[in-house]
């Protein structure tokens, strides 16, 4: 089946295209064309002059439609992924907050599954703990928090095909040596939950630890300690300039301000959108956490005694618009940051992340108040709200 997008603004990765039209078939893009004349025999959209934009992907979301990939079962899986997809998410990374080792074997069975299927728009299982800083656990469960231990990761690693990425403080003993077993395997160490500060930082680049967990969220800035200053984590992976980062953009986690200031010395090309997403997001008003310490409250996650914010009920669609309506920078920027920027990341560009021929029919449509209007995910439509 051949599908034709006419008469929108499509962002490729030279810029915005205008009379053009992007072809899609068997779940691919055919091509993307400054000619927008109807092909015969075509399924023909008409985008009505919106924005036409890569597919969305999370890299670090823990759920949505009412449900947790802590859960580790199927459903949940399928529940929370179909969610997100409604929202533009077209390829996803399930995340798990630190969990037991019983809890992510489970977890790694669920996604190794659903990975094999055809089109599948999970690509991989990211572990944001349990090999985090107590000090900066926020809403973690302190009880699952330890250190590096290699009798326990590599026996994980081992038995998963679908790790793609695992999160620990550096500082911890033995961090380092986990993020060079990682990196090693494939898996992207990414700085999380941390106290870290500059030559820990530099440290964990040279093991591989190249990219940042929640930029801002769960690590110190610039700080004082008997008087003299010191920098924080934040600081450090500015100075960095290969390391990436990844930013809960709800205008809530990072303040609008703030947002536009890591944009600004990161640039678009190092910095990620992300959600962080609870079960909550994607789902009805009587939603409730997975986590029953958790409350809802001025849009966004707490724990009840509100001593931490514990994750968004943001969906992608929301942090583009955070970045562009408050934020202030240009939607193409914004869109990138949501697409070609964690495909990048996590080693997936050669097929998602931009408007290109022979790249996956992850396609987006978005009106002028950038509410998504249309979803393609390899090249079928999965949310359609283009004619009402």
């Amino acid at each position: 089946m051949l599908t034709q997008i006419i008469n929108g603004k499509i962002l490729t990765p030279q810029g915005w295209l205008k009379n053009g039209s992007i072809i899609l078939r068997d779940g691919k893009i055919l091509e993307v064309t400054n000619c927008d004349l109807a092909i015969i025999g075509a399924n023909v959209v008409d985008a009505k002059g919106m924005y036409v934009v890569p597919g969305f992907i999370d890299m670090h979301v823990h759920g949505g439609g009412g449900r947790d990939f802590q859960e580790g079962t199927e459903d949940a899986f399928r529940t929370a992924v179909a969610a997100h997809g409604k929202h533009g998410t077209t390829c996803i990374f399930p995340t798990l907050s630190s969990s037991t080792v019983p809890m992510i074997e489970r977890a790694v069975e669920t996604c190794n599954k659903l990975m094999k299927e055809k089109d599948s728009p999970i690509l991989g299982l990211h572990l944001e703990g349990h090999y985090i800083n107590h000090n900066k656990a926020g809403a973690q469960i302190h009880d699952w928090i330890k250190n590096p231990d290699p009798n326990e990761y590599i026996p994980i690693v081992e038995h998963s095909d679908c790790l793609t990425r695992w999160d620990a403080a550096p500082e911890l003993p033995g961090a380092l040596q986990f993020g060079r077993y990682c990196a090693e395997k494939g898996i992207l160490p990414s700085i999380g939950h941390t106290n870290a500060e500059y030559e820990d930082v530099k440290a964990a680049f040279e093991a591989g630890f190249t990219h940042v967990t929640h930029f801002y969220n769960a690590m110190p800035g610039f700080h004082n300690k008997m008087g003299y200053k010191y920098e924080g984590t934040v600081e450090s992976v500015y100075l960095i300039d290969d390391m990436t980062i990844e930013c809960i953009a709800d205008g809530i986690h990072v303040p609008p301000t703030i947002l536009r200031m890591a944009y600004k010395i990161k640039g678009v090309e190092r910095m990620a959108l992300i959600t962080d997403a609870l079960a909550v997001a994607a789902s009805g008003p009587d939603a409730k956490a997975f986590d029953k310490r958790v409350i809802i409250e001025d849009g966004v996650c707490k724990l009840a005694d509100r001593s931490a914010l514990a994750g968004s009920i943001a969906t992608t669609d929301r942090l583009v618009r955070t970045m562009v309506l408050q934020a202030e920078v240009p939607l193409e920027d914004a869109v990138r940051m949501a697409s070609e920027t964690p495909a990048h990341i996590m080693g997936i560009s050669g097929r998602k992340g931009a408007l290109s021929r022979g790249k996956d029919a992850d396609v987006l449509i978005l009106d002028e108040k950038l509410k998504v209007r249309c979803v393609w995910q390899m090249g079928k439509i999965i949310e359609n709200s283009l004619f009402q």
